[in-house]
Protein backbone atom coordinates (compact mmCIF):
# COMPACT_ATOMS: atom_id res chain seq x y z
CA UNK A 1 0.00 0.00 0.00
CA UNK A 2 3.05 2.87 0.86
CA UNK A 3 5.65 1.14 -1.08
CA UNK A 4 5.45 2.95 -4.32
CA UNK A 5 4.41 6.14 -2.21
CA UNK A 6 7.33 5.51 -0.12
CA UNK A 7 9.44 4.61 -2.91
CA UNK A 8 8.88 7.42 -4.88
CA UNK A 9 9.50 9.54 -1.46
CA UNK A 10 12.65 8.03 -0.86
CA UNK A 11 13.59 8.95 -4.33
CA UNK A 12 12.48 12.43 -4.02
CA UNK A 13 14.60 12.95 -0.71
CA UNK A 14 17.77 11.68 -2.96
CA UNK A 15 17.61 13.86 -5.72
CA UNK A 16 16.73 16.87 -3.38
CA UNK A 17 19.54 16.47 -1.12
CA UNK A 18 22.06 16.06 -4.22
CA UNK A 19 20.25 19.41 -5.52
CA UNK A 20 20.90 20.96 -2.58
CA UNK A 21 24.68 20.13 -1.93
CA UNK A 22 25.67 20.56 -5.59
CA UNK A 23 27.79 23.07 -7.28
CA UNK A 24 26.09 25.65 -9.63
CA UNK A 25 28.28 23.53 -12.36
CA UNK A 26 27.09 20.35 -10.65
CA UNK A 27 23.57 21.81 -11.38
CA UNK A 28 24.17 22.51 -15.07
CA UNK A 29 25.24 18.90 -15.28
CA UNK A 30 22.18 17.18 -13.80
CA UNK A 31 20.04 19.25 -16.17
CA UNK A 32 21.68 18.24 -19.50
CA UNK A 33 21.99 14.53 -17.97
CA UNK A 34 18.59 14.89 -17.15
CA UNK A 35 17.39 16.42 -20.64
CA UNK A 36 19.56 13.52 -22.19
CA UNK A 37 17.71 10.82 -20.14
CA UNK A 38 14.70 11.95 -21.31
CA UNK A 39 15.34 12.38 -24.77
CA UNK A 40 16.98 8.87 -24.59
CA UNK A 41 13.68 7.21 -23.36
CA UNK A 42 11.25 9.48 -26.11
CA UNK A 43 13.64 7.68 -28.43
CA UNK A 44 13.35 4.24 -26.99
CA UNK A 45 9.43 4.59 -26.50
CA UNK A 46 9.21 5.98 -30.04
CA UNK A 47 10.92 2.91 -31.80
CA UNK A 48 8.07 0.71 -29.58
CA UNK A 49 5.13 2.43 -30.74
CA UNK A 50 4.63 4.20 -27.00
CA UNK A 51 3.16 7.55 -28.19
CA UNK A 52 1.92 8.69 -24.65
CA UNK A 53 5.36 7.38 -22.91
CA UNK A 54 7.21 9.46 -25.90
CA UNK A 55 5.34 12.40 -25.26
CA UNK A 56 5.45 12.48 -21.48
CA UNK A 57 9.30 12.16 -22.33
CA UNK A 58 9.31 14.76 -24.64
CA UNK A 59 7.56 16.65 -22.80
CA UNK A 60 10.22 16.41 -19.49
CA UNK A 61 12.79 17.49 -22.08
CA UNK A 62 11.41 20.60 -22.73
CA UNK A 63 10.49 21.76 -19.54
CA UNK A 64 14.12 20.65 -18.93
CA UNK A 65 15.72 22.86 -22.05
CA UNK A 66 13.26 25.97 -21.26
CA UNK A 67 12.59 26.46 -17.47
CA UNK A 68 16.05 24.98 -16.25
CA UNK A 69 19.13 25.43 -18.89
CA UNK A 70 17.74 28.32 -21.06
CA UNK A 71 16.32 30.15 -17.38
CA UNK A 72 19.58 29.65 -16.00
CA UNK A 73 21.50 31.55 -18.19
CA UNK A 74 22.50 35.17 -16.94
CA UNK A 75 22.31 37.26 -20.26
CA UNK A 76 23.84 40.22 -18.45
CA UNK A 77 26.55 38.28 -17.24
CA UNK A 78 27.04 36.21 -19.77
CA UNK A 79 27.12 38.12 -23.01
CA UNK A 80 27.17 36.69 -26.22
CA UNK A 81 27.95 33.40 -25.42
CA UNK A 82 24.77 33.70 -23.26
CA UNK A 83 22.94 34.20 -25.85
CA UNK A 84 24.27 31.90 -28.48
CA UNK A 85 23.09 29.29 -25.72
CA UNK A 86 20.09 30.74 -25.48
CA UNK A 87 19.51 30.69 -29.53
CA UNK A 88 20.84 27.18 -28.96
CA UNK A 89 18.32 25.83 -26.57
CA UNK A 90 15.23 27.59 -28.70
CA UNK A 91 16.69 25.53 -31.52
CA UNK A 92 17.08 22.36 -29.71
CA UNK A 93 13.17 23.02 -28.21
CA UNK A 94 12.08 23.39 -31.53
CA UNK A 95 13.43 20.26 -32.92
CA UNK A 96 11.82 18.10 -29.43
CA UNK A 97 8.38 19.89 -30.61
CA UNK A 98 8.97 18.54 -34.36
CA UNK A 99 10.00 15.22 -33.46
CA UNK A 100 6.74 14.78 -31.03
CA UNK A 101 4.27 15.92 -33.76
CA UNK A 102 6.33 13.82 -36.74
CA UNK A 103 7.36 11.12 -34.84
CA UNK A 104 11.19 11.81 -36.33
CA UNK A 105 13.88 10.03 -34.67
CA UNK A 106 16.49 11.92 -36.52
CA UNK A 107 14.93 15.21 -34.40
CA UNK A 108 15.71 13.60 -31.31
CA UNK A 109 18.90 12.10 -32.41
CA UNK A 110 20.30 15.83 -33.01
CA UNK A 111 18.80 17.09 -30.38
CA UNK A 112 20.41 14.95 -27.70
CA UNK A 113 23.74 15.26 -29.82
CA UNK A 114 23.99 18.84 -30.03
CA UNK A 115 22.84 18.84 -25.54
CA UNK A 116 25.26 15.97 -25.13
CA UNK A 117 28.22 18.17 -26.75
CA UNK A 118 26.99 20.99 -24.73
CA UNK A 119 27.00 19.04 -21.49
CA UNK A 120 30.50 17.19 -22.17
CA UNK A 121 31.62 21.10 -22.27
CA UNK A 122 30.16 21.62 -19.15
CA UNK A 123 31.81 19.00 -17.84
CA UNK A 124 34.83 19.91 -18.48
CA UNK A 125 34.46 23.37 -16.83
CA UNK A 126 33.23 21.43 -13.61
CA UNK A 127 36.47 19.45 -13.17
CA UNK A 128 38.23 22.48 -13.33
CA UNK A 129 36.42 24.59 -11.25
CA UNK A 130 36.57 21.42 -8.85
CA UNK A 131 40.24 20.84 -9.39
CA UNK A 132 39.79 17.19 -9.68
Amino acid sequence: MYGMKGAAAYGRVGVESHVLSASPHKLINMLFDGALRQISAARLHMSEGRIEQKAKAISKALDIVNQGLAAALDKKQGGELAEQLDSLYVYVAGLLLKANLRNEDALLKEAGDLLGQIGSAWKEIQTEAEGV
